[in-house]
């Protein structure tokens, strides 16, 4: 069975940055395509970023695109998402996700995912 544990939330204000991580247990993260969702109040969950099993595959949400990275680092068994330049419309749930690579269908989906995270709250404040 595989866990996802997230991590790596906060307060912060606009302009800062912060660093999420996703640690995945049970299983080894190589086989798991993973990403990062969010979603504010009222909202659907939104896609954020994806990466392959190895790593060498990103994908991002237009929204963030040159401000955030998603990595993952197989032998801590862990993904991050480091989040620069942060805006108040970056405040959300950030949930981490992943699926074994061979059954991911579309990656900004959240139905294509199999494991979820618990969330963790990011506040930017102007």
């Amino acid at each position: 069975q595989v866990q996802l544990g997230g991590s790596g939330g906060g307060s912060v204000q606009a302009g800062d940055s912060l660093r999420l991580s996703c640690t995945v247990s049970g299983r080894a993260a190589s086989d798991y395509a993973m990403a990062w969702f969010r979603q504010a109040p009222d909202q659907d969950r939104e896609f954020v970023a994806g990466v392959s099993g190895t790593g060498s595959h990103t994908h991002y949400a237009e929204a963030v695109k040159d401000r955030f990275t998603i990595s993952k680092d197989n032998a801590q068994n862990t993904a991050y998402l480091q989040m620069n330049r942060l805006k108040p419309e970056d405040t959300a749930d950030y949930y981490c996700a992943a699926v074994k690579e061979e059954e991911l269908v579309i990656i900004t989906r959240p139905a294509s995912y199999k494991y979820w995270g618990q969330g963790t709250q990011v506040t930017v404040s102007s």
